[in-house]
């Protein structure tokens, strides 16, 4: 690399958050802000902006990317689906949030940020995906 540029080491957290019809209704007409009033979505930023280690890019916090999907399941007899009966099919219009922890944060700090990111999702089981460390392009005169 040349300049002021270099490579960090992150892991990539991405978590698939169910999200109202409406909210996606009003995402897709343009009202970004709509993310911020749906309650579980909310509730991830919320986690998101909270924690020293989720998307931390030294001279911005907090830093998320939101994309916008459609999920599907059948949950089992036993489930308590928070969308959906038991036994049915299931579509959801779901939120895909990403963002990113320096792969140099601990296992312990890493298992908070974890834990506090499935405490404030609404489903019983989460889906939450975490990388192996990857490079992610960092400005060095930023300090990080």
């Amino acid at each position: 690399m040349t300049g002021a540029i270099a490579l960090r080491s992150a892991r990539k957290v991405t978590i698939h958050c169910p999200i109202s019809a409406e909210t996606l209704k009003r995402l897709a007409g343009g009202d970004l802000e709509a993310i911020e009033r749906d309650d579980a979505a909310a509730a991830i930023l919320a986690v998101i902006r909270a924690s020293d280690q989720l998307g931390d890019f030294d001279l911005y916090r907090g830093v998320f990317e939101v994309s916008f999907g459609l999920e599907g399941f059948t949950s089992t007899e036993r489930a308590n689906p928070t969308s959906g009966q038991p036994g049915e099919r299931t579509l959801s219009p779901t939120a895909i949030i990403s963002t990113y922890v320096d792969a140099a944060v601990s296992d312990p700090e890493f298992a908070k940020v974890i834990d506090a990111l499935v405490l404030a999702h609404p489903w019983e089981t989460p889906v939450i995906e975490v990388s192996a460390p990857i490079q992610l392009v960092c400005d060095t005169a930023a300090g990080l």
